[in-house]
């Protein structure tokens, strides 16, 4: 009888409560993206104009970049605290190449990439040959290099014509070639947008289908096991690292380019945002743990709620209070319910 009433009643059965929440797990993010493009397009004209499509995803291109770095650590196991003041570094250090020493812009990139494995390599060592908890390690890192970024410029935001502290005056200027890295398209498509797609695609090559992306997933999920099985883990981890000063770097690249100046400010605000659309990758899918597409996923889901708000007329103060609770919804299909759907694996494979 009881058979009988649970076959008459799927929502009392256990299996069936497990479908409707595999696929809430699998596509629910999916479906709340959606919704609100949706919606935001529907009810505001702007909102659909190509010009504001492609901005928005302008928009969110450093946040994907920097995400899709701290996704590398996190794949490991680890966390960087370091990638908002890495970017900000990297928008000094571009001004102060060709405004204060008149460099061309090739230079500017090559010494801001360099500058960014450095702090990477210097994150690996303090946490895999030192042995410093990785959120204490990249906290410190990112106290330093914050203030390190001040003291070439005495605390001033680097621009064309600015004393310097000889009396003389910055003659130099952003190069064209260099601003090109915001501001020019390939065809419709603004190049910060190509950038995030070639990365997202390589990160994704990467970790699923080259032997080093799969063993850094192995040693994030049981690095005992893997260092057992003979995996040089400290090599993983610090390779992750590395990698995510790198795309740090690359993210301030673009920041710097977009506002054409030295801002110290530039970067301060980016960490957050990271952490935020990393961990609101873990949700997509269903797959429970870093992955690229997810991440680039989730800064195109704030990306979307920026504009659509801002198009609205929220404050900015409201749109940190909505960015919050979209994080908590996808920590929601991550964690809770993930482990309520695990409750009835069982009855499901029976």
């Amino acid at each position: 009888m009881a058979d009988e009433n649970a076959a008459g009643n799927p929502a009392g059965n256990p299996v069936a409560r497990a479908g409707w929440r595999e696929v809430a797990v699998r596509y629910g993010f999916i479906a709340i993206t959606v919704a609100l493009f949706v919606y935001f397009a529907g009810t505001e004209e702007s909102f659909r104009q190509p010009s504001t499509l492609f901005s928005m995803l302008k928009f969110a291109s450093v946040v994907a970049i920097l995400g899709l770095g701290v996704t590398l650590t996190m794949v490991v196991g680890g966390l960087d605290l370091s990638v908002g003041a890495v970017a900000g570094m990297s928008v000094t250090i571009s001004a102060m190449t060709m405004v204060i020493y008149a460099q061309v812009g090739g230079v500017a990139i090559a010494l801001v990439l360099l500058a960014g494995a450095l702090i990477g390599a210097v994150n690996a060592l303090l946490i895999v040959v030192l042995k410093i908890p990785d959120l204490l390690a990249t906290l410190a890192s990112m106290f330093v290099v914050m203030g390190l970024k001040l003291v070439p410029v005495d605390g001033q935001s680097v621009s064309s014509g600015m004393t310097l502290r000889d009396g003389s005056l910055a003659r130099g200027r952003f190069t064209p070639d260099f601003l090109a890295i915001d501001r020019a398209f390939l065809g419709p498509v603004p190049v910060p947008v190509v950038i995030v797609g070639v990365l997202a695609v390589a990160t994704w090559f990467f970790l699923t289908r080259t032997r080093w992306g799969r063993l850094m997933y192995a040693v994030g999920a049981n690095p005992e096991a893997s260092r057992l099985a003979g995996v040089r883990v400290g090599r993983y981890r610090a390779l992750a690292y590395v990698l995510c000063g790198v795309f740090a770097a690359l993210g301030g690249l673009i920041l710097a380019s977009r506002i054409g100046q030295g801002d110290i400010s530039a970067g301060n605000s980016l960490l957050l945002d990271a952490v935020a659309v990393a961990l609101v990758g873990t949700s997509v899918l269903g797959l429970g743990k870093p992955n690229a597409w997810g991440t680039v996923l989730g800064a195109v889901l704030v990306g979307i709620l920026i504009t659509g708000l801002t198009i609205k007329g929220f404050p900015y103060y409201a749109q940190d209070i909505v960015k919050g609770l979209v994080l908590l919804l996808a920590l929601l299909f991550s964690f809770t319910m993930s482990r309520r759907r695990s409750r009835y694996a069982p009855a499901a494979v029976i």
